[in-house]
């Protein structure tokens, strides 16, 4: 398994950032930007980092905050870390059309604000809501996609998230990018429920970025 490393990155301008990458063994891909959960960067967001620098891409984490810190999280306070992290990307020497964003559960609303605002060259939210944050509802920004995106959502039968899913799906499409959206009936948020539903939804986002990142 690939290391992970923490530094503390700062800018000319001032700016400054606690990032967790892991960088491949081999040629470098690309640059992804990994939004981590509500519980900040934990060992599964660690983990995550890890698993995408063996697949080729030079892989980091913004602590845009840390657990247990107070206050909520705003679609500012996502952009200013992005942006902040891809800056630390391209002075690696990524080159911006193979710069893209993931996130899970917190960071997978996360991705898709930044999706939004920022052209990338792809993106991937794999569960997600704003209930409990400052950030936008899903179907108000999915319209204004400026990055390809792909969706991943599981349910439990519960029809009011499928109802929200199927919207989400509808509004994406009527953005000017690339889109999917794909639901796993049975699986949780997480997909901890289903194993197999784990498995592909994250093929499916390898998938996405070798389609889109190259």
């Amino acid at each position: 398994m690939t290391h992970t490393h923490t530094d503390d990155y700062r800018r000319a301008d001032g700016r400054a950032l606690r990032l967790t990458f892991a960088e491949p063994d081999g040629v470098v891909r690309g640059g992804l930007v990994v939004l981590h959960e509500a519980d900040g960067v934990t060992d599964g967001v660690r983990f995550l980092v890890s698993s995408l620098a063996e697949e080729g891409w030079l892989a980091v984490a913004p602590h845009i905050y840390e657990a247990g810190q107070d206050g909520k999280l705003t679609g500012q306070d996502v952009l200013d870390a992005t942006d902040i992290t891809l800056a630390w990307l391209v002075e690696r020497g990524v080159q911006a059309d193979l710069l893209g964003v993931v996130g899970f559960d917190l960071g997978g609303t996360a991705a898709l604000v930044v999706a939004s605002s920022r052209r990338l060259g792809a993106a991937v939210s794999v569960g997600g809501q704003s209930s409990t944050n400052d950030l936008p509802a899903l179907v108000d920004i999915a319209g204004k996609l400026t990055s390809p995106w792909l969706g991943i959502y599981g349910d439990s039968g519960d029809e009011t998230g499928v109802a929200e899913v199927e919207r989400l799906r509808e509004v994406a499409a009527s953005s000017k990018v690339a889109t999917n959206v794909v639901r796993y009936p049975g699986a949780n948020h997480r997909f901890d429920a289903d194993p197999g539903a784990a498995a592909e939804a994250w093929q499916r986002t390898l998938s996405w970025f070798d389609a889109h990142l190259r």
